[in-house]
């Protein structure tokens, strides 16, 4: 049995067809949206989503004024870098098991690490860095800015700063 460390959020999937290659295996790029959709899947595991109201964060009040109106503004995370290590193929109708975290929860940015898994047998590693920013609804301005403390104390339950995953178990 796969052992996931608490620090660690866990989220399983299957490859679906659309997915595969004519042999049934998945293509590379579907372990990158497997990531994306893993962190996504956290920040619903802390009631958050990766497009939220900036009103409706915690701690937020101290930086807002800079930004403009609360009620016009949307808190997201887009990516600066992403990576992916591939290990073994996955297949049509496979379970896997996503295990991801936060390794580095910086003032503005933070870096998830994933591993993806089949049974006991590690598929990829990846990593995303990602930067809080204000997105303004009315101009579609973009703008990093400070992760808010509320947020910060969410985030800390999948925090775990080890900069070093499980080695393939094949």
């Amino acid at each position: 049995m796969l052992e996931i460390k608490a620090s660690h959020f866990r989220w399983n999937r299957r490859v679906e067809f659309a997915e595969t290659d004519a042999a049934g295996i998945a293509h590379f790029s579907t372990f990158l949206i497997v990531m994306e959709q893993a962190e996504h899947a956290l920040f619903r595991s802390l009631g958050l989503s990766i497009f939220c109201p900036v009103d409706a964060i915690s701690g937020s009040a101290a930086w807002l004024g800079a930004f403009g109106d609360a009620a016009n503004l949307i808190l997201t995370w887009p990516r600066v870098r992403c990576e992916c290590e591939y290990f073994s193929p996955a297949r049509f109708e496979e379970e896997l098991i996503v295990e991801v975290w936060i390794a580095r929860l910086g003032s503005k940015s933070m870096t998830l690490l994933h591993q993806i898994w089949r049974d006991q047998t590690l598929l990829a590693r990846g990593k995303m860095v990602t930067v809080c920013s204000i997105k303004n609804r009315t101009t579609g301005q973009l703008v990093g800015c400070p992760i808010p403390q509320g947020l910060r104390d969410s985030f800390a339950r999948w925090h775990d700063p080890d900069p070093e995953p499980d080695t393939p178990r094949n």
